[in-house]
C-alpha cells in the first residue's frame, strides 16, 4: 500500500459525500494509524546508530573480522530492520552482508563477518543501508545510509632470495677510497685533536690513556641508501601480462624495501608515478630514503594504493629523483621492458656515481644482447615472473 495517503483521502471524500458517521470513524482511525506509524518509524530511524570495528590496515592474505553493532537508542522498538552492508568484491562472495532483525527499545544487535584480503589495494567497507517500515505496510519503507570506511591491504612481502635478487652488493654500503663522507659506525683509528673538531668525535678512553685529546677517525664510505624506482606505465608492459607484470613489480618493490630496511637496516625510498586510488587522480609519489620501521609502513601503504596508468614519464622520473640522492647510492629500477631511453638513463646513473640494478617483471628471460649491454654498463639484470613461485611464497 504505497499510496495509502491517497487512499485515505479518497475514503474521506466518500465518507463526507455519504455523510455516514461510521465511515468517517473508519477514516479517522486509518488516518490515526497512518500518522502514528509514520512518526514511529521516523523517530526510530532518527535514533538508529551503526558502528563498525575492524583493523583498517592489513597484509595480503590476512583475514579481517568486521564487528558491526546496530543500536536503537529510542524508547520505541523497531519492529523490523533490514541491514545491507556493501563489501569489496575481491574479499567475499557475495559482495555484501545482509540481515533482517528486530530491535527492542534501547536495544542493540552485534554481527560479525570475515573478509579475506586476497588482493592489495584501497577499499571501502560499506556503505551500510538500513531499511524499515510499519507492519501494516501503510507507508514506504524509510532508508538510512551509514557512510563507508576505508581499509588498506598491503602488497605481499616475500623473501628477496626467492626473487633471485642480490642480498648484499650492490644493495649495501661499500667502502670508498675517496673521502665522500665518513661512516661513524666504522672507526679506523685516532688522531690528535685539532681546532674545529666536534666534541662528539673525542675518544675519551684513548684520551685518558694518552694524556692528550684524541679524536676518532672514521672510514670513508659511499652512501648507505637505496631508491626503488617503480615503473607503472601501461605502455611498458605487454597486453598479455600487463596486470600480472605490474602486480609482480609491486610485490618485488615491497619485498626489496622490507629486506633492505629490516634485514640490512639500511635506508630505502620509493619513487613512482601512478593512478592514486585514494585521491582518484594521477600522482607522483616520492618517499626519500629512510630507515625507520614507520617509514616502511608508509612505503607499503603507497604501494597498496598505486595503480597502473597511461600518463607516466618514467624515464624523466629517473633523472629527476637521482638529483636528490647522495653519491654512491643504489638505484633499483623495476619495469616491464627495456628501451634505448632506459639504457641511456641507466648509463647516466652509472656515470653520476650510483650503483644500479634492473628488475624486469615479465615472463621471458633477458636476451643475450640485453645481458651484454647490461654487463658493459655494470648493471645486474634480474627477471621476476613465475606464477607458480608466487603461490609457493609464504
Amino acid at each position: 500500500m504505497q499510496n495509502f495517503g491517497l487512499f485515505l483521502l479518497f475514503l474521506f471524500f466518500i465518507a463526507a459525500a455519504l455523510k455516514i458517521d461510521f465511515f468517517l470513524t473508519i477514516v479517522y482511525l486509518f488516518f490515526a494509524v497512518y500518522l502514528f506509524s509514520r512518526l514511529w518509524v521516523s523517530h526510530g530511524m532518527g535514533r538508529l546508530r551503526a558502528e563498525r570495528r575492524f583493523a583498517d590496515h592489513a597484509f595480503f592474505g590476512d583475514r579481517v573480522t568486521i564487528d558491526l553493532t546496530v543500536r536503537n537508542t529510542s524508547l520505541l522498538p523497531l519492529l523490523w530492520l533490514e541491514i545491507h552492508e556493501s563489501l569489496p568484491v575481491h574479499f567475499t562472495t557475495p559482495p555484501f552482508y545482509e540481515e533482517v532483525v528486530t530491535l527492542p527499545p534501547r536495544g542493540q544487535r552485534r554481527f560479525q563477518y570475515t573478509l579475506h584480503c586476497r588482493q592489495r589495494g584501497y577499499y571501502n567497507i560499506g556503505p551500510l543501508t538500513a531499511r524499515t517500515g510499519d507492519l501494516l505496510g501503510t507507508m514506504r519503507p524509510m532508508v538510512k545510509e551509514v557512510a563507508s570506511e576505508p581499509i588498506i591491504v598491503y602488497p605481499r612481502v616475500v623473501p628477496v632470495q626467492k626473487l633471485g635478487l642480490p642480498t648484499h652488493s650492490p644493495l649495501v654500503a661499500l667502502p670508498a677510497r675517496s673521502p665522500l663522507f665518513e661512516d661513524p659506525a666504522r672507526v679506523r683509528g685516532v688522531r690528535d685533536y685539532q681546532r674545529g673538531d666536534s666534541p662528539r668525535r673525542i675518544h675519551w678512553t684513548a684520551t685518558a690513556s694518552a694524556g692528550r685529546l684524541l679524536v676518532k677517525q672514521y672510514q670513508p664510505a659511499i652512501a648507505r641508501e637505496t631508491l626503488i624506482c617503480l615503473d607503472l606505465d601501461r605502455d611498458d608492459y605487454s597486453d598479455h601480462y600487463r596486470m600480472a607484470g605490474t602486480e609482480l613489480g609491486i610485490v618485488a618493490a615491497a619485498s626489496l624495501a622490507n629486506h633492505i630496511l629490516v634485514r640490512d637496516r639500511l635506508a630505502v625510498g620509493l619513487a613512482t608515478e601512478a593512478w592514486d586510488s585514494v585521491r582518484e587522480e594521477h600522482s607522483a609519489f616520492y618517499l626519500p630514503p629512510r630507515k625507520e620501521r614507520g617509514h616502511l609502513m608508509n612505503l607499503l601503504e603507497t604501494l597498496a594504493r598505486v595503480q597502473i596508468t597511461p600518463e607516466t614519464t618514467f624515464i624523466n622520473l629517473l633523472y629527476q629523483r637521482a638529483v636528490h640522492l647522495s653519491w654512491g647510492a643504489t638505484v633499483v629500477v623495476i619495469t616491464g621492458k627495456e628501451s634505448e631511453e632506459l639504457f641511456d638513463a641507466l648509463a647516466y646513473l652509472r656515470r653520476t656515481g650510483f650503483a644500479v640494478a634492473l628488475v624486469l617483471a615479465r615472463p621471458d628471460c633477458p636476451s643475450d644482447e640485453l645481458r651484454q649491454r647490461s654487463a658493459l654498463l655494470g648493471v645486474p639484470v634480474h627477471r621476476v615472473w613465475e606464477e607458480r613461485e608466487l603461490e609457493l611464497w609464504p
